[in-house]
């Protein structure tokens, strides 16, 4: 009887398993597919000369060596990604705080401003406000017509002059803060008040408050912030590509754009895998060294 009823459970636990894994089953055929697969497959390619329209010629390292030592393209486009990442996700989180810091007060219509501030996330990376992007910040845009309304210089050259190119669409980055915006709300929201009360009989001012009390409790999220964000302007290509196509004097040709041309103007697949390996191993190397050095600055509350 005993032996009959281990043997009911063990089936029982089986066609759990087996039903687990048939709900799971079209998530998993997309992953094999669409995610595993491709992935395989551009690794094995970037050891190629491959146009994507004939055969692949296995070339071993050569699309890596040409990479790191012939294409002047790869450093220029390197370069300027990191100027950019660098430029885009602090100056993002820092508004995205800001914002969030603001909207956590009790205002009239809270939500609707949460909600206004947000949509800039869901519209920024849409080719119609890259477009329109451009059309505000070109010689007779908009912006120029705001400045001289003001008596300020009207005769900048936001796209087309080499020093405000690339904070030009730096700054449409910036302006996506929603996502980062929620998160740091969420937190906010999250930091238990009697730290602040305590803080406010010892005496401390709000300013002090933020320093030594908010910005530590959020320490998880601004990791967290820091990580997809950096992933994010390394990997930017939309707005940028529409805005400036690169120029001028490839003063905002990002890493992206270099994929782009080399796999679909020139046709060289094989060195766009390579390029896009590249890209990830970068990624990869700057989401460890964040990782490494979070102990030293990132705060969880249940640590002693």
């Amino acid at each position: 009887m005993l032996g009959r009823r281990r043997k009911n459970s063990f089936n029982m636990y089986k066609r759990k398993q087996w039903m687990g894994l048939v709900y799971i089953m079209p998530w998993l055929i997309g992953f094999l597919v669409f995610q595993l697969s491709p992935l395989i497959s551009s690794l094995w390619y970037s050891f190629t000369d491959y146009s994507a329209l004939g055969e692949a010629e296995f070339i071993g390292l050569e699309n890596y060596r040409n990479l790191f030592t012939i294409d002047p393209n790869f450093r220029k486009s390197l370069s300027v990604t990191l100027k950019y990442v660098f430029m885009t996700v602090p100056a993002k989180l820092i508004f995205a705080l800001f914002i969030a810091m603001l909207l956590s007060m009790k205002l009239r219509a809270v939500n609707f401003f949460r909600t206004v501030y947000y949509i800039p996330s869901i519209l920024g990376a849409s080719v119609a406000i890259a477009t329109l992007w451009r059309f505000l910040f070109m010689r007779d845009g908009l912006i120029n017509d705001i400045l001289e309304a003001f008596g300020l210089n009207s005769t900048i050259d936001w796209i087309g002059d080499p020093r405000f190119a690339l904070a030009t669409i730096s700054l449409l980055a910036v302006w996506q803060f929603g996502s980062s915006m929620v998160l740091f709300l969420a937190g906010i929201k999250q930091i238990p008040q009697d730290l602040y009360e305590a803080a406010c009989i010892d005496g401390a001012s709000k300013v002090k408050q933020f320093f030594i009390i908010t910005i530590p409790m959020l320490t998880p999220i601004v990791f967290f912030n820091l990580i997809m964000q950096m992933i994010t302007a390394f990997q930017d290509f939309t707005a940028p590509f529409l805005i400036t196509s690169g120029g001028p004097a490839n003063e905002t040709y990002l890493y992206g754009m270099l994929l782009y041309d080399n796999a679909f103007r020139f046709y060289k697949m094989g060195y766009a895998c390579a390029l896009s390996w590249v890209l990830f191993v970068i990624i990869i190397a700057f989401t460890l060294l964040l990782f490494r050095t979070s102990a030293k600055w990132v705060f969880y509350s249940e640590e002693d």
